[in-house]
Formats: structure tokens, C-alpha cells, sequence
């Protein structure tokens, strides 16, 4: 049986990230908060009134030390906690204290790139790395092959993959494209593989570049780990919940 592991969301793009114990799925959108804000750099072409491509924002493959950020999220007050090794705990609300936030973020940011310059929200779908408002899906065993491959631990949270399982064969899920899936009391599309960078290079526990994952996801032919989806019926999603193909 194919399982729910672990979810995650991503309130702020590429800053931190929250594991859930459930949540409620509504179709046509991504899941709720995640990357629901997002900081732009000083050489961004948005002015956040829409989404945008992941080009206009600090990320973690240009600097790898925001990989080892986390956060908590208050959905009540919006306000997040962030916590990182090498920075104070920040308690901060996005939407009103952003230069707070810029300032705790900028020590993180490679020097020779682009600088954080303004955070910016995008409500419903989020700032997602795809056009369309999606969800991350990523397989466990297909994680456990890449380490055969790499000869060292990956920690889950490197893929920034909304919702993990298991019980399924290494890489089965890029056979789903076009497939509708059952997961909980919501519905899923499944729409392409994800295509990654070197944002997953980093360990998530120390901000550094220590596996080079895309080096073992070529030696298979592609450089694709995970799908995107999109939901096309609403409903709740929580740890153990079978994921069945439609």
C-alpha cells in the first residue's frame, strides 16, 4: 500500500519550512501558505501583483544557506518564526514588519548575488515554482535509490516537496503524468516531473553544499526528482492516508 509519509509547506519561498500532520487541499490552488510569500531581490522584474518565475527571488540555489532555515507558522496572526544555526530566532509578520525580515535574512544571501530588496505575497496559489498553482509530491524510495547512487544520507527537506510517501517502486511516479490520484478525501492531477536545481546540493540541516545530488540524477538520464500536481477536488490529506492511483 502506498502511504502518506510527511507534509510539508513552505510559507516563505526558499526561507524555511514546516511539517504538518494534515491539511485541508482545495482545488485549483496550492497548499495553503505555502510559499504563499516570497522575497524579492534588487534586480527583480515583479512588482508582486502576480506570479512570477523563481529568476526574481533570493532562493537557495544561488545561496545555499537559506536551505537551513525553518519555520513556524501562526496562521491566526500570520506571523512566523524562523530559526536558522547561524541567526537568531525571528518572530515576524511578513506583510508589516518585512524590513525586520530583510534584515534577518541578508547575512544568509551570497554577497556576490542579487540582495534581498522586498517581500512580496501572492494569495490563493502562491508563488509556486510552477505557472500554475501546484503540489509537490515526492517518493521515499526514490530517495533511497538516489542515496545508493550518491553514497550518502538525503535528508527529505532538501526537495522542498510538499507531500512524501511511500510504498510505491523507485521512479514509479514519472509514470503517473496524466494520471488522477486519490489521496485522502482530495483528488489529484498529476502534470509533469520536477526538474531540479542546485538549491538541493545543500544539506538542510547546516545551509552547505555537501551532496551533489544532480550529478546522480543525471547518471539515471534526467534531472528530475518528484511531481507536480494540481487538485481537482477538495479535500483533507493527513499522515498514513493511502494514495491510490484513479
Amino acid at each position: 500500500m502506498t502511504k502518506v509519509t510527511a507534509l510539508w509547506r513552505h510559507p516563505i519561498k526558499s526561507h524555511g519550512r514546516e511539517a504538518l500532520t494534515r491539511v485541508t487541499l482545495t482545488q485549483g490552488r496550492s497548499m495553503p501558505y505555502d510559499r504563499l510569500w516570497a522575497i524579492a531581490h534588487d534586480a527583480a522584474k515583479a512588482d508582486g501583483s502576480e506570479w512570477v518565475a523563481c529568476q526574481n527571488f533570493s532562493r537557495g540555489s544561488k545561496s545555499p544557506a537559506l536551505m537551513a532555515i525553518n519555520a513556524t507558522l501562526d496562521e491566526a496572526a500570520e506571523t512566523l518564526t524562523l530559526t536558522h544555526p547561524d541567526r537568531p530566532d525571528l518572530t515576524v509578520q511578513p506583510d508589516t514588519q518585512g524590513a525586520a525580515l530583510l534584515d534577518w535574512v541578508r547575512p544568509l544571501v551570497d554577497a556576490a548575488r542579487a540582495q534581498p530588496a522586498k517581500v512580496m505575497r501572492l494569495d490563493q496559489r502562491g508563488y509556486t515554482d510552477t505557472p500554475y498553482a501546484s503540489v509537490s509530491l515526492c517518493s521515499q524510495s526514490s530517495q533511497s535509490d538516489l542515496e545508493r547512487l550518491t553514497a550518502a544520507p538525503l535528508q527529505s527537506e532538501r526537495w522542498r516537496g510538499n507531500i512524501w510517501f511511500e510504498g510505491s517502486a523507485p521512479w514509479e511516479e514519472f509514470n503517473w503524468i496524466g494520471r488522477e490520484l486519490r489521496l485522502g478525501t482530495t483528488r489529484l492531477r498529476v502534470e509533469e516531473p520536477i526538474q531540479r536545481c542546485m538549491a538541493t546540493t545543500a544539506n538542510p540541516h547546516t545551509g552547505v553544499r555537501d551532496v551533489d545530488t544532480l550529478k546522480a540524477l543525471n547518471m539515471l538520464g534526467h534531472q528530475n526528482f518528484g511531481i507536480y500536481a494540481t487538485v481537482i477536488e477538495t479535500g483533507d490529506v493527513a499522515l498514513g492516508d493511502q494514495l491510490e492511483l484513479i
